[in-house]
């Protein structure tokens, strides 16, 4: 696989997808996408030095590796801080035992703080790590130990997702069969309304619905994403966006995806993404952050429409407008999705 991840960048390169970005190259370079630490450190150096060769004119500013606990030990880590990966995303889920084997994770909850822990040994001074609430089981006081912890971990970055259960997954098949059901609503506002005020009072800025960080330590490669600037995307089911109108996506299949670039074609669907499209992300995409949506980057087409939605949210103050920006304020940041939905627009 590793050399079909190089061959990929060969292609993209040779096709011009660089050109994307036009004088202003990337800085960010992120390993992500599941477990990249599966890789040996010599292969992950590897790929990175193919794709700063052809894409960087720089080192990244910033060069985040996903990791899960159970795969980094001390010796792993020390050799990953060598190559220059400078931010660590570190997939946790929870620091309690019962709830990581409903979630079929391999890792404790012991094995989780020994790897933030040996990663500031390793020299990492931009740790992330995810967690997850709204948890069947996960009581109030359950949440609270688990913000705690981390807390007392003194990391810079925290992504807490709120539990969704998807048809296809483990619990999602665990949940049709009457084996588990999300958990109560009420429960969940408790949760989330906890999640932000230890998290602002310890310091953290909660930047984007789910990402809190610490000043000067926002994901500058996600932010990328929401602010909608090109990536080029490596491997099964990555996705790559030319920041205009072309979007790409590769197909999933590991077995499908060696084979066809064995052959030299990238497996991928291209959509090209039309004004209505366009105006749907930029909504989607501002209203989940502190930037929110600036009035004057919608098209005439749309402002009117834009307007008329936004005037019911600015009366309720579950949206506020300053400077021609509109922003959901964080603490109706739980809401947000039954608030975005109604700014989209349908094509007819």
């Amino acid at each position: 696989m590793c050399n079909c991840l190089m061959r990929e960048m060969e292609i993209k390169a040779a096709r011009g997808d660089i050109s994307w970005f036009e004088n202003d190259l990337p800085d960010t370079l992120y390993f992500g996408g599941g477990t990249p630490t599966v890789y040996s450190v010599s292969e992950i150096e590897k790929l990175a030095k193919k794709a700063m060769r052809l894409f960087f004119n720089k080192f990244p500013d910033e060069w985040t590796v996903e990791a899960n606990p159970d795969d980094i030990t001390e010796k792993y880590l020390a050799q990953l801080a060598e190559t220059g990966v400078n931010r660590l995303s570190i997939g946790i889920q929870s620091f309690i035992d019962r709830d990581l084997q409903i979630m079929r994770r391999r890792h404790s909850a012991i094995d989780g703080i020994k790897a933030v822990e040996n990663a500031k040994k390793a020299g990492f001074k931009n740790i992330s790590i995810d967690l997850i609430y709204g948890f069947q089981g996960m009581s109030l006081f359950d949440w609270e130990y688990n913000l705690d912890r981390a807390i007392s971990l003194d990391i810079q970055h925290i992504s807490a997702y709120h539990l969704s259960i998807e048809s296809k997954t483990l619990l999602g098949k665990m949940a049709a069969k009457g084996k588990f059901a999300p958990v109560d609503e009420n429960l969940s506002a408790m949760q989330y309304e906890m999640l932000e005020n230890k998290l602002l009072e310890s310091g953290y800025i909660h930047y984007e619905i789910s990402n809190f960080a610490m000043p000067d330590f926002f994901s500058r490669h996600n932010s990328a994403y929401w602010t909608k600037k090109p990536y080029i995307g490596i491997g099964p089911s990555a996705h790559s966006y030319n920041g205009k109108n072309l979007r790409m996506s590769n197909i999933a299949n590991n077995i499908e995806y060696i084979d066809s670039i064995g052959k030299g074609i990238i497996p991928e669907n291209t959509e090209i993404l039309s004004e209505i499209d366009l105006y749907n992300e930029s909504v989607m995409t501002g209203l989940r952050t502190v930037e929110g949506v600036d009035i004057s980057q919608i098209s005439d087409r749309f402002r009117k429409f834009f307007e008329e939605k936004a005037g019911k949210y600015l009366l309720s103050g579950a949206l506020a407008a300053e400077n021609g920006k509109y922003k959901i304020p964080s603490k109706y940041f739980l809401i947000s999705d039954s608030i975005i939905t109604d700014f989209i627009m349908v094509d007819n």
